[in-house]
């Protein structure tokens, strides 16, 4: 069997892709009614539905649209193998993705082409079977493949799979257009968009939110909406908020354009990918993140705890620099001085290398076809993980006016849009789009603790 071909070490790029860039309002607004903290697709996506609703709205961003996890995940739009608990809102959101670019008047490189998982063993599949017999009602179209039906599927793969699940109708963006392409649409209907501007913290005026303050200045407003991933937890902390939540690294690579290969998006033993829209490939480890320990490790170590036992044997612990740098990073800051955010804008971890060139090994085995593929670039992101592996969407009762939308554990790109459209009836007090009690923030305080589901996948 021959190795994997890929390009020189010295060639291949080790650095966070480029972005769509997005071009910011000059002037810092004196007030808004709603001011959103971070400009991932979760708040670009909330400030364009509170735009499109005539709600004047600001769109804060320490560093660049799009820069950390929503430009940097795999481009899986998937219903297939979710927690069941979010299956109604990212069927919302598909139906969202399916109309964007018309939406937008921009590219955000949506397209169905169907994900499928791939299983090992017939334990595996049995697993497959349970998933889906819970979301039968939602008739996703999801189909368990038996082993000559996955070959059909996938001639590429030499592989003899004992089955899978797939879903025709799943869908993919292109994760460095989407955002920003959201984040733009969202100026042209009336959002002010703010780059480089971190917000330090939230002031009150009789006990709820009247002020977010920046880093250039103040902005009154009703509403605060945190959408500021793997940093919410940081920014609640200041405010005296407990946000269990814990950040892991992913690591991804794409390749040149490669011909050939499938054009249904999959996964299996280790490996995710799915064909970009330049021709090439996405690619990553499946199941194979980085959880460095740190201070927040050992303090939201009781929440975690289910979720670590059902994980461990897939996640690498280890000691790293996060680990040394967040145990110096200030928990509570002044208003009036720079916050951690200005300290570091943008979280551009390293990717994990021996868990990307193992994947691309288990990938090159099970299709020979991409034992062709040169790889051109590799990067790191971390993902914002709550201990049910569910998002937060929600009010915070504690304070008035602000609300929360985070933790979105590896599923908030697909989901985004959902989410925001959510968030934005959350805040004005409209009829949801679906049920949002499965994403409240107060089931943390709840006993026994929020642990994940033991069907997704």
């Amino acid at each position: 069997m021959t190795g994997p071909a890929v390009m020189p070490a010295q060639a291949i790029l080790t650095q966070a892709p480029a972005l769509d860039p997005v071009a910011p309002s000059a002037a810092l607004p004196s007030a808004v009614e709603v001011a959103v903290v971070g400009g991932g697709i979760i708040g670009a996506s909330t400030a364009l539905f509170l735009a499109e609703k005539g709600i004047r709205t600001a769109l804060c961003e320490k560093g660049q649209i799009a820069g950390e996890q929503s430009s940097r995940n795999w481009g899986w739009c998937r219903n297939t193998g979710r927690d069941i608990r979010e299956v109604p809102l990212m069927m919302e959101s598909a139906r969202l993705w399916a109309g964007m670019d018309a939406r937008l008047g921009r590219e955000t490189g949506y397209r169905r082409n169907g994900i499928v998982y791939l299983c090992r063993s017939e334990a595996e599949v049995a697993r497959m079977a349970g998933w889906l017999q819970r979301a039968e009602p939602f008739q996703l179209g999801t189909r368990l493949l038996s082993s000559t039906e996955v070959s059909a599927l996938l001639p590429q793969s030499e592989r003899r799979w004992a089955g899978g699940l797939h879903t025709p109708q799943d869908g993919q963006a292109e994760p460095q257009h989407a955002a920003s392409a959201i984040a733009s649409a969202a100026a042209v209907k009336g959002a002010v968009v703010l780059t480089r501007c971190a917000v330090r913290g939230v002031e009150t005026t009789g006990g709820r939110v009247s002020h977010v303050v920046t880093e250039h200045g103040t902005i009154r407003c009703t509403s605060v909406v945190l959408a500021g991933g793997a940093w919410s937890s940081l920014f609640c902390g200041n405010l005296g908020i407990r946000l269990p939540q814990l950040k892991i690294l992913a690591s991804v690579m794409r390749t040149a354009p490669l011909a050939g290969a499938p054009e249904v998006a999959g996964g299996g033993d280790g490996f995710g990918y799915r064909k970009r829209m330049d021709g090439g490939y996405t690619i990553a480890n499946l199941g194979g993140e980085v959880s460095e320990i740190v201070p927040d490790t050992l303090r939201f170590l009781p929440d975690f705890a289910a979720a670590a036992r059902g994980s461990w044997s897939k996640l690498r612990i280890r000691l790293g620099r996060r680990s040394i740098h967040e145990a110096f990073t200030p928990r509570r800051w002044p208003l009036d001085r720079a916050s951690p955010f200005e300290v570091i804008r943008t979280l551009d971890p390293a990717p994990h290398l021996p868990g990307l060139q193992g994947a691309l090994g288990r990938l090159q085995q099970s299709f020979p076809i991409f034992r062709e593929a040169r790889v051109l670039q590799r990067w790191g992101g971390l993902i914002d993980t709550t201990p049910d592996l569910v998002p937060v969407i929600s009010p915070v009762e504690a304070l008035p006016g602000l609300f929360i939308a985070t933790g979105f554990s590896g599923h908030g790109f697909g989901i985004g849009p959902g989410a925001g459209k959510l968030m934005a009836e959350l805040v004005t007090g409209e009829q949801p789009c679906v049920d949002p009690r499965a994403f409240r923030f107060d089931r943390f305080a709840e006993r026994p603790r929020p642990r994940p589901s033991e069907t997704a996948l």
